[in-house]
């Protein structure tokens, strides 16, 4: 006799849904509580500019569509396939409360005696806790109640993530000759039966000559790889070889590159970019703004330009490093200026550029590992005819709240997207910033 799966009542804590405001639909047929707690803190996120206040006002949306023919104290059905919805009140009077046990009436405490009230009312199902907030989830669970963090969207094994490049030894001598004479090679003939699209590899033989190369999707060629100069910035490594080649590589839309600070992403990213922009009507340089200690930037003295100054000024040290290869009195100089003056270059916070068309342009997207997988989906979904985006960030270094080298929408790109025609990765190891920034990098 085959046992019958153990249906369960999902609750759900606010930070799942400014993760992503349609969590709510991510549980099979499983149902969802949204505790009464969680409504009033939307509430307090429904208005502003960041991500977080888009992701309160959709998911405000989604129960007002859901609840217009129904009592939200009932359970309303999430759709076909899917299981119920309901908002549920809190208890704050017994000796188990959670108000009771850690001695504070916080917003925290209610959501855990919502979901107390619920496991206590429906004992046949399983009552889980779905949060991000990894303390809240420790607090679930020294009270017995279980507690997971929001998994969809999460890479399972974020050290084995795509790098996008690898090294292959013992490689005939001939096939090498024949690259560097034809500009061409069979995959096979490198010992390569399975080629990922744009992936780059390092023919090694075992006299260690080399040759650098990526498999072209087109001709199902292996294909030379040639270290060159761009706006008169030279890669250093092989992996910045790449990281450019795949920057200036027409039949790649969609780029993706990661690596630790100093390693060049946003440098070559926008030197890529300045060498294209004639391909393109505009060159778009944004980043997401993570506020100081979580609070909102509103609270910085001047206006908003102002504001968000601070935020931007990584950006601006890359344009001018650039900008500073050529003497003042070369045309390039000047021209880069007047780039930014009529705005064909734009260097802007990523919540500007919500709305806006992505039609004909070059799009760089820093500091990528601060977004949400949703958020990712959401810029490259508004790509137009002739866009390119770049995304560029470190995911073990991330700023935002809830989100981790798992979770970001950088590392869920990049492993979701790989082997496509249009896309192509590389990981950056090797910093090139300085001595005294590797040292950072490698020993703190």
């Amino acid at each position: 006799m085959i046992k019958s799966r153990q249906k369960k009542i999902f609750v759900i804590d606010t930070s799942v849904i400014l993760y992503n405001h349609s969590s709510i639909l991510s549980f099979e047929d499983n149902d969802v509580a949204i505790p009464i707690t969680v409504l009033e803190e939307l509430d307090n996120f429904k208005k502003g500019h960041e991500t977080k206040n888009y992701e309160a006002r959709e998911f405000i949306r989604i129960i007002d569509r859901l609840s217009q023919d129904h009592s939200l104290q009932d359970w309303v059905s999430l759709g076909e396939g899917k299981g119920k919805l309901k908002v549920i009140m809190h208890e704050n009077g017994t000796d188990s409360s959670a108000i009771k046990i850690f001695g504070a009436d916080k917003a925290d405490h209610r959501i855990i005696n919502a979901a107390l009230t619920i496991s206590k009312k429906y004992p046949r199902k399983r009552t889980v806790l779905v949060t991000k907030d990894i303390n809240l989830r420790i607090k679930a669970k020294s009270l017995n109640l279980a507690s997971e963090d929001f998994e969809t969207g999460k890479v399972k094994d974020v050290e084995g993530l795509y790098t996008g490049r690898e090294m292959l030894d013992n490689v005939d001598k001939a096939v090498i000759d024949q690259i560097y004479q034809e500009g061409t090679a069979e995959p096979s003939k490198a010992g390569i039966e399975t080629p990922i699209a744009n992936h780059y590899y390092i023919l090694r033989t075992p006299t260690n000559q080399s040759v650098m190369t990526f498999y072209n999707p087109e001709t199902q060629l292996l294909e030379h790889v040639e270290k060159h100069s761009t706006m008169r910035i030279t890669p250093r490594n092989a992996e910045q070889v790449f990281a450019m080649h795949a920057i200036l590589n027409k039949n790649v839309k969609l780029v993706t590159l990661q690596g630790v600070a100093g390693t060049g992403k946003t440098l070559l990213a926008l030197a890529g970019a300045l060498e294209q922009r004639s391909e393109f009507k505009q060159i778009y340089l944004a980043r997401p703004i993570v506020p100081l200690s979580n609070k909102d930037i509103g609270f910085l003295p001047g206006d908003a330009k102002e504001k968000i100054g601070p935020y931007m000024e990584p950006l601006y040290d890359n344009l001018k490093f650039i900008k500073n290869q050529y003497n003042e009195n070369d045309q390039m100089y000047k021209k880069i200026d007047s780039l930014l003056e009529s705005e064909k270059l734009l260097i802007s916070p990523l919540a500007y550029i919500r709305g806006r068309s992505l039609s004909n342009i070059i799009f760089i997207v820093d500091e990528a590992q601060n977004l949400t997988p949703h958020e990712v989906k959401t810029i490259i979904t508004r790509a137009g005819e002739n866009t390119k985006i770049i995304f560029t960030g470190d995911i073990y270094q991330i700023d935002t709240p809830y989100l981790d080298s798992q979770s970001n929408g950088l590392s869920y790109l990049i492993d979701k997207i790989k082997n496509h025609q249009i896309f192509a990765h590389v990981r950056l190891e090797k910093g090139e910033r300085s001595e005294l920034a590797n040292l950072a990098n490698d020993m703190l």
